[in-house]
């Protein structure tokens, strides 16, 4: 194992809900620290006491708001996120794995029009002082197939519908590009055991490399 190895890395994990996420995040973690990294796993948005309150009223409240409104929250929630947790645990060389990142702000928040995509990256990168992940992994599928993946109530994105869903899913397709230096594609449509083993493979190249 090479000191390479264990330089801290940024690495998030994003697509639409359904895609299977949160399986995929627990072997990621498992890869790195199986790779001699110390490794903090955090979800976008959450993870801090600010962020989990504006979790609490961006998903599951039944508040109407401006899509703005909604994306400006989210960068909020993600700032102090970066501030107090993530900015700290990469200068004490800890790897960080996010659940979502600036990815998903711009392609949920711009679909519909209210604001432009562009305009949404130039908010995202001020409020996150222009830090970037090392490496954006997206796990993709159809947003049907997605859909009939998810059990419980629908959150605020979920219940937006199937179509808004792939809408969703090709913002992501076409805007990952402008995630960071390094993204992957990952084709979610498949048992999770395969998944990971894409997945852990493409992130051990990346290391490599």
């Amino acid at each position: 194992m090479t000191d390479q190895l264990k330089q801290p890395v940024f690495i998030t994990l994003d697509g639409i809900d359904g895609v299977g996420k949160s399986t995929q995040m627990k072997s990621l973690t498992d890869c790195l620290e199986q790779l001699g990294h110390r490794v903090l796993a955090l979800r976008d948005p959450g993870t801090t006491p600010i962020g989990q309150e504006l979790r609490g009223l961006l998903l599951n409240s039944e508040l109407e708001m401006h899509r703005r409104t909604e994306a400006m929250l989210f960068m909020a929630s993600r700032c102090e996120m970066i501030e107090t947790t993530i900015r700290p645990a990469l200068a004490d060389g800890i790897s960080v794995i996010s659940d979502r990142f600036l990815l998903a702000n711009v392609v949920y928040q711009s679909i519909g029009g209210d604001v432009s995509a562009n305009q949404l990256w130039e908010m995202g990168r001020w409020a996150n002082a222009n830090l970037q992940p090392d490496l954006t992994l997206l796990l993709d599928m159809p947003a049907q197939n997605a859909m009939q993946r998810i059990s419980g109530p629908a959150d605020r994105m979920e219940s937006r519908g199937v179509d808004y869903l792939e809408s969703v899913r090709q913002a992501f397709l076409s805007e990952l590009p402008n995630s960071g230096q390094a993204f992957e594609v990952i084709d979610a449509d498949r048992p999770a055991a395969e998944v990971s083993f894409d997945m852990i493979n493409r992130v051990k190249a990346f290391l490599n490399a």
